[in-house]
């Protein structure tokens, strides 16, 4: 089975996990920063999971699936270890059109988790198509090496110098130019080592004169 990539924006949208242990903690966990809104429902929950419940940051349904629950869901996660119930849990997702994972069940899945590597707005994604987590996982391990927190600061950047280019009204043409000097220049490089001065001097060498890039540069020191 082939799968199609897709970056889904989860910001106030509600995710339905049914199972309250490891890896339904880690799921949680790991949506909840990306802005989602997290209904559980478990016999048990782990002690970080009902920390998160008291603290407000986790709505607790009960310990038993119900129907009613599947209202107003966007996406459903089965982290449970009970493969029966996930699999209920995925036929009543599907039966009403939602997006459902059911851990290390593939045929009850419409959409698999990949192994991920986030630097502030730069997010790369790994899989293998459910046929290898352990491969996933050690190709992460070697992007996470490799990109570091710089390229977090660069896209930051990059966005505040793309804001003030588009502004100035040039043609499409000339910011694309000037877009991808700057990606080939040095940058990346010098904000690694913490080299405000390299930056400064790169961006006013790439930059249309006149373009004021004194509030970009306060952000980077």
């Amino acid at each position: 089975m082939s799968y199609y990539p897709i970056f889904q924006q989860l910001e106030g949208m509600t995710v339905l996990v049914v199972g309250g242990g490891g890896v339904a903690r880690r799921k949680v966990e790991t949506l909840l920063t990306f802005g989602a809104k997290i209904s559980i429902i478990s016999k048990e929950l782990t002690s970080e999971l009902k920390q998160l419940v008291d603290n407000g940051d986790v709505r607790f349904l009960g310990e038993e699936m119900q129907d009613a629950f599947f209202d107003g869901v966007s996406l459903v996660i089965a982290a449970t270890d009970d493969p029966a119930l996930n699999h209920q849990v995925s036929v009543g997702a599907r039966s009403r059109g939602l997006l459902v994972n059911a851990v290390d069940q593939p045929v009850d899945c419409t959409f698999i988790v990949p192994s991920i590597v986030r630097r502030g707005d730069l997010l790369i994604a790994v899989s293998t198509s459910g046929k290898s987590p352990a491969l996933s996982k050690k190709i992460r391990k070697g992007l996470e090496a490799q990109f570091g927190d710089e390229y977090a600061a660069f896209l930051s950047l990059m966005g505040d110098v793309r804001k003030a280019l588009l502004a100035m009204g040039f043609p499409q043409e000339e910011n694309s130019r000037i877009f991808h000097e700057i990606v080939d220049s040095g940058i990346i490089k010098a904000l690694a080592r913490g080299d405000g001065e390299t930056v400064a001097a790169t961006l006013r060498q790439i930059l249309p004169v006149g373009m004021d890039i004194n509030p970009i540069l306060r952000k980077v020191a």
